[in-house]
């Protein structure tokens, strides 16, 4: 390279690295850093276990489970008024078909605790008069109610009992109308229609209107309940498809150790052959379904179904299946046929990597440490936010059938009957609404929540950089040895992990709150494009989209100069800022190295971890689908079998991810180690390279390729 070629190569990206006889590898004798940034995590992460406290004091998760009646008590829960009484009952579940309840997620009614659903059509003004009657309604009157010599009309004018029953079953706790139909005609307990207390017939079908409004808030909870009975009778499975993930990923791993350069091709052509399978399968469920009826309905016709398996029967669903996997299996043959001769570049960095990890393989175990950590991490945001979401006071406000002044307005289930509104409004009902609360702590949850969810991102970041920067120490030391590995310290990864968390904390701290902010930006831009998605304003979501997607880009690029700040960090010990600016600019001074290597491997990892993910994947489909003949009996009958599959898929990428992760980043270690030794070193006796012979030969070939 000329003088005038070398100045356009470095040009402004910085002062390459000079020779230094001193210098062995990660250095030893270094000092702390960013101080002040690990002063402010500690401060934080004391404001955090101190509103972690003020939310397990405050907070109370049985609003979660339990339903509650218009006294905002909780129904069947033990040592209450309520015990033995698990199920809601409303007085009148017509009134539910009011559009209030979709404002206000309460009916207009009164809604009581009982012990078990009404079995039986009866009114009170029928009951009253046989005392056998009588005693089966009083279960049904509210807890006060004691006075049967009292005449009917006061009772069902005071809302002490209901006007009449009607068969019901339970449904998430809630008393609702037990609806079936008969060659298409809607009965309640074989009956049309039914007698509504005060002398009327009625059609059951505002039964069901009823039921249905009252059900709108139930749905993602009935949903939620199915879904965890399916992960109770299956959760076994799924422990052994995550096993088996394991398995797969570290016997990939240990013959990537041997045989790097057939394990890339073997996985290059099982990746392909794959998804050349699922494309296949696609088709022939896409052929299966033409001419069976209902399946040509679409996608947007449909709408949301919390039955997934209802889109399995249509065919474009399947349609749009093989549509994605064709794209994909294209994308990557166009890739590797691009690539092919970088490809072989990249399975000798590939080659180097495997070696290294080979002398720490510790290392292969490490994210194990980090996975803990996460999971640690993943448990204190939750149940913070649980009891958080929970710690609010019951609210009770004014409902009415009619108009009234105070409709809406909080009230006193103490002195409701006292004040003027029930003289105003007759038919008026203090009944609990929601929970929520005055006092400073309610009017600052939202707050808290804010806090909690920065937290969780903060924390996560750091202890992902904590392990980023453990594995980069670890395999400096292996690239900066001369002899490997008799030159490497006894334990470079305990070395390495010792070194992060005494003098670079801060340094971790300060990379992980900056991508943290990113985050959350991100975190509230979604909330707002959720928010105007009824709006019309066509310029708001245009700039939201736009802003949607520069904060992506930008929380990318911050991940990717984290990552190599991190690297310069375990081998220098400088701070933050310092390690991000000289990674940048010598990955900038080597850009088209970077572009030859570093990402045609982080290329071929991403085929691995679709390896092992696709091939679980359609292990646990076709097991959780009752396909596999030899253990059909075996697999457990389930409501959602898209549960247990997408949870072992989505485990397997984590679990193989973590494996891979470890490979990715001692190429990345290894790489930057390699651009460092390039400019420190010329090869010759007096300036030897600490790269081993055949990163010599990549040099050359890299050399060959710019």
């Amino acid at each position: 390279m000329g003088d005038q070629e070398e100045e356009n190569y470095y040009g402004k990206h910085g002062t390459p690295q000079k020779y230094d006889p001193k210098f062995k590898g990660p250095i030893y004798d270094r000092g702390c850093t960013d101080v002040a940034c690990c002063i402010l995590l500690v401060l934080a992460i004391v404001g955090y276990v101190v509103v972690g406290i003020v939310a397990w004091t405050h907070g109370d998760p049985r609003k979660v489970i339990y339903p509650t009646d218009s006294r905002g008590q909780f129904c069947g829960h033990q040592g209450t008024a309520n015990e033995g009484k698990p199920f809601l009952f409303y007085f009148d579940i017509v009134k539910c078909a009011s559009p209030l309840v979709l404002l206000e997620f309460q009916c207009p009614t009164t809604q009581i605790c009982v012990s078990q659903c009404p079995d039986r059509f009866m009114t009170y003004l029928n009951a009253y008069s046989v005392p056998a009657n009588l005693q089966y309604y009083r279960q049904f009157c509210v807890p006060e109610f004691g006075d049967v010599s009292k005449a009917p009309i006061e009772v069902l004018r005071d809302k002490e009992c209901p006007a009449m029953l009607f068969p019901s079953t339970p449904l998430a706790r809630r008393c609702l109308p037990a609806i079936q139909a008969k060659k298409g005609v809607i009965m309640v307990g074989n009956e049309t229609t039914y007698d509504d207390g005060h002398g009327n017939r009625r059609n059951v079908t505002e039964l069901l209107e009823g039921a249905r409004k009252a059900n709108v808030v139930l749905e993602m909870r009935q949903l939620a309940m199915k879904i965890f009975e399916d992960y109770t009778v299956s959760w076994y499975w799924i422990i052994i498809g995550l096993v088996i993930a394991m398995v797969a990923s570290l016997i990939f791993i240990v013959l990537l150790r041997f045989l790097a350069g057939i394990m890339v091709w073997v996985m290059i052509v099982l990746v392909i052959l794959v998804l050349g399978y699922g494309i296949f399968h696609c088709y022939m469920e896409y052929a299966k379904l033409k001419g069976e009826a209902g399946s040509d309905v679409s996608l947007t016709d449909l709408g949301f179904q919390t039955d997934l398996r209802v889109y399995l029967h249509l065919r474009q669903t399947w349609l749009a299946f093989m549509i994605i996997l064709c794209v994909v299996e294209v994308i990557i043959i166009l890739l590797l046929i691009f690539l092919r001769k970088r490809i072989l570049i990249a399975i000798a960095l590939i080659k180097e990597a495997s070696r290294a990890v080979g002398h720490i393989m510790m290392s292969l175990l490490f994210p194990l440490c980090t996975f803990f950590l996460l999971c640690l991490c993943i448990a204190y945001w939750a149940s913070t936010a649980v009891f958080l979401s929970t710690s609010n006071e019951a609210v009770y406000k004014v409902f009415n059938e009619s108009a009234c002044q105070f409709s809406g307005q909080t009230c006193s289930p103490e002195k409701f009957n006292t004040s003027n509104v029930t003289k105003l409004c007759p038919d008026a009902q203090c009944l609990f609404a929601f929970y929520g609360g005055e006092t400073a702590y309610h009017k600052y949850l939202i707050v808290l929540q804010f806090f909690n969810v920065f937290m969780f991102f903060w924390l996560v970041n750091f202890v992902i950089a904590l392990g980023q920067v453990t594995l980069a120490g670890a395999f400096a030391s292996y690239y900066w040895a001369f002899k490997k590995p008799d030159d490497m310290p006894a334990f470079p990864l305990f070395s390495a992990f010792g070194r992060a968390l005494r003098y670079h904390t801060g340094s971790l701290a300060f990379g992980s709150l900056i991508l943290a902010i990113v985050q959350v930006i991100r975190v509230i831009l979604e909330y707002l494009d959720h928010r105007l998605k009824a709006a019309d304003n066509k310029f708001a979501k245009f700039l939201l989209s736009c802003l949607k997607c520069c904060f992506w880009c930008l929380e990318k690029f911050i991940k990717f100069l984290n990552r190599n700040a991190y690297i310069m960090i375990a081998v220098y010990g400088t701070n933050f800022c310092t390690s991000a600016r000289n990674a940048f600019f010598l990955l900038m001074r080597n850009i088209i190295r970077v572009a030859v290597l570093d990402k045609v491997t982080d290329f071929l990892f991403f085929l691995g971890k679709l390896l092992i993910v696709g091939s679980v994947g359609i292990l646990a489909f076709f097991f959780f689908t009752h396909r596999i003949k030899l253990v059909e009996d075996t697999a457990p009958s389930l409501n959602y079998y898209w549960v247990p599959i997408l949870t072992v898929i989505v485990g397997s990428y984590l679990i193989a991810h973590g494996f891979f992760s470890v490979y990715g980043m001692c190429v990345d270690t290894l790489f930057l180690c390699f651009l460092e030794d390039l400019e420190r070193n010329d090869g010759s006796a007096e300036k030897p390279y600490f790269m081993s012979p055949d990163l010599k030969k990549l040099l050359k070939k890299t050399n060959k390729e710019a």
